[in-house]
This record gives C-alpha cells, structure tokens and sequence, in this order.
C-alpha cells in the first residue's frame, strides 16, 4: 500500500484530529495521525505548546494525516477539512484566537496544491458565496513539523469530557 501525508490546520488541533478519526475510522482511508506545529517562523525550531500558544512562534497547531489515496482522495479530505471549521475567519476558530488557530492548508506536492486550490474555488463558490462569506484559508506548501507533547496526541480519545471547539462539527 502506498500512503501520503495530508496537512491541515483549523484551530485547536484536539478536535481537527478527531473529528477526521470520527468520520474515517479504520478502513475507511486514515491510517494515522499526529498532532503538531507547522508553518512559522524559520528560527523558530523545535516549538513547544506553550511557545505556539503565546504567539511568537507564528506556527498553526496542525494535524499530519497519513492515508491511503486508493481508499480516500485528496480531494474529499480537502472537501471534508472545509466542512469541519469556518475558514472565513482570520486567525480564529470560535473563541481560540491566535494566528496558532489559522484555517490553513499545507500541501506536500505541486498536485496536492492544485487540488487544493481547486476544491477551495469549489467550496467557496457552492457554500460560502451565496452568503457574501470569503474563504481565508492559506494553502502553502508544507515545511518543518514538529510533533506536539505526547498528552496532546489523541486527546480527546483520551479525554472524552475536554475542551472542544465548538466549531469542529460538520456545517454542511
């Protein structure tokens, strides 16, 4: 089986990482993911939660997605991070603010960025549109990761009772 790695970011990674496990549970594409930091500043290596929460990492809290493109396109999980958040607002997602929160996608490939660019221009004409609403997801290509303390992985696995955004529900 060939696998490749999908990157997104749409607030608080806790809930982006189950909300994707929820949805696409074992057989279904996904094989794994981690949680992590992703898309900051060039100095700002080996990033911890509490340097990403305060700011001046500029990093996204993101999840790496490993899936099998032969169960799962691309395009659907690109379709599916959109109708997990609300990329139309500017670093937040309901009241987690904080460039950490930014709605953003980071493609591994020049196809995942053509992919992903041609979802957006999908998801913003069928779904955003018609409400006067602008999408602003970045979709840049995917650098540094740095995987997140090991507590923040499957959190809310292991926590069922913790914080959640409210936003990470499916809107459409």
């Amino acid at each position: 089986m060939s696998t490749e790695i999908a990157t997104f970011a749409s607030g608080c990674f806790w809930g982006v990482q189950h909300i994707f496990f929820k949805y696409y549970p074992e057989g279904k594409g996904i094989i794994s993911t981690t949680v992590g930091y992703t898309g900051g500043k060039v100095d700002a290596t080996s990033p911890d939660y509490k340097t990403v929460c305060a700011g001046s990492t500029d990093h996204a809290e993101a999840v790496n997605i490993e899936f099998d493109p032969g169960v799962v396109g691309y395009d659907e999980l690109v379709e599916f991070f959109y109708r997990t958040h609300d990329p139309t607002t500017l670093n937040s997602q309901g009241k987690d603010t904080g460039t950490q929160y930014r709605s953003a996608i980071f493609t591994h490939s020049p196809e995942q960025a053509t992919v992903a660019r041609r979802v957006t221009e999908e998801v913003q004409e069928k779904h955003f549109t018609p409400s006067g609403r602008t999408i602003v997801t970045e979709i840049v290509e995917a650098g540094p990761w740095w995987d997140a303390e090991e507590y923040h992985q499957l959190y809310l696995f292991k926590n069922p009772d913790g914080y959640q955004c409210p936003n990470h529900r499916l809107h459409w």
